[in-house]
């Protein structure tokens, strides 16, 4: 049997791989581009299992990727929910400061919202009553143009235009390696083979595995599991919108906050756990060959000495209702554990150097004819369109 010729293989069907699919068909009218999904549908994993925000951008440095293509991406993003009818509440948060040393930090946030051009608006605690009122703080930053969607409808979307504008969506096939030839990129999967003139890799939680099959890379995929509490309906209105902590810069994690759903409800966490698989959504799923993988990796151990502390405290609220309550009781103290559900649990892929550094930002890397997304965590998919459009323009100058 022969094997078939594309013009793009895009490996991986989260929302930054069908949106580079759709700008590809969208930037070269008639290319044939292949879209391989391992799972029996898109949007499995990171794009499905979040929060669910339309983030302003305010965390990023300026003149980073992330910072660059949030900005472009939000826009991008509205235009197409407009397009298609996708649901979307620009329900604005707020960012909650519960202690002095958290005023200093809320004024350099400020300071990055100036300069990226976001609309903010400084709280004393009377003004932040007036927005949440079961809130508590002795200060706060509102943020009116944050909003929230539903990130699996846009996929679902995406999916279909990749199919409208000629594309393929091959789900329940899994891609096994690449390889470099003079003129091709042949794609071995489980099922099939391809042979493709450019490979774009946005595998997510396995992209560095998949890179490593061209060429060396210098990041490791670290699992970090996100675990989310819901309000019981009863409870639903002790949250308005979306309510944040100040973030803390000796963790690389935003803490557990508030948001509330495009459908209706509220979700409060996530936390950042260790996995013990890079698809371990709770304590029961453990992958040998996943572990062996991270306990060889000195990055994993430098990280582990540098954030030991904070890293038990957050097992501490992963086996500990009672501690989870605490910490986001320190933003709505009205909360309580029956307050409160088990709601669906994701998992982050975090690009980890040698060093034990985490990836701040966007990465990208190129081997021969194939693009490698290695770290494109949340806000991903707020940037999606813009991420797409970016590698679109790269494979085709």
């Amino acid at each position: 049997m022969s094997t078939p010729s594309v013009d793009v293989v895009v490996v991986g069907g989260g929302i930054v791989g069908l949106a580079t699919a759709r700008a590809v068909l969208l930037r070269r009218p008639g290319s044939s581009v292949a879209l391989v999904e391992k799972e029996s549908a898109t949007a499995t994993h990171q794009s499905g299992r979040n929060s669910g925000v339309i983030h302003s951008g305010i965390y990023y440095r300026p003149g980073s990727a992330k910072a660059e293509l949030v900005a472009r991406g939000r826009g991008l993003l509205e235009e197409f929910c407009s397009e298609h009818g996708i649901a979307r509440d620009y329900c604005g948060k707020v960012i909650v400061a519960t202690s002095v040393p958290e005023l200093a930090r809320l004024s350099r946030l400020d300071e990055l919202a100036t300069a990226h051009g976001i609309q903010t608006r400084r709280l004393d605690a009377e003004g932040l009553g007036e927005l949440e009122p079961h809130a508590t703080g002795i200060g706060a930053l509102h943020l009116p143009g944050t909003g929230i969607i539903d990130y699996a409808e846009v996929a679902a979307v995406l999916a279909s235009q990749v199919e409208r504008l000629g594309g393929q969506v091959i789900l329940s096939a899994t891609v096994e390696s690449l390889r470099l030839e003079q003129s091709a990129v042949i794609v071995q999967g489980d099922r099939n083979t391809w042979k493709a003139d450019r490979v774009v890799n946005c595998a997510g939680l396995h992209a560095d595995r998949v890179a490593r099959s061209t060429g060396p890379v210098d990041v490791r995929i670290t699992p970090f599991r996100g675990e989310y509490y819901e309000l019981l309906p009863a409870a639903r209105g002790l949250v308005r919108n979306l309510i944040y902590p100040v973030p803390d810069p000796a963790f690389p994690f935003l803490g557990v906050h508030f948001t509330r759903s495009i459908h209706g409800g509220v979700h409060a966490g996530p936390n950042a756990v260790l996995a013990l698989a890079r698809e371990g959504y709770s304590w029961r799923v453990a992958n040998r060959h996943d572990m062996a993988e991270m306990l060889k990796d000195p990055g994993l151990w430098r990280l582990a000495r540098r954030y030991w502390r904070t890293g038990l405290g957050e097992v501490r609220r992963s086996l500990s209702r009672r501690a989870f309550v605490s910490a986001l009781r320190r933003l709505v103290p009205d909360v309580t554990g029956e307050d409160l559900q088990a709601a669906p649990t994701g998992v982050r892929a975090q690009a980890l150097l040698a060093d034990g550094t985490l990836v701040d930002d966007f990465a990208f890397a190129e081997h021969g004819r194939v693009l490698h997304v290695l770290n494109a965590p949340s806000p991903a998919a707020t940037a999606s369109l813009a991420i797409g459009e970016h590698i679109a323009r790269r494979l085709h100058p």
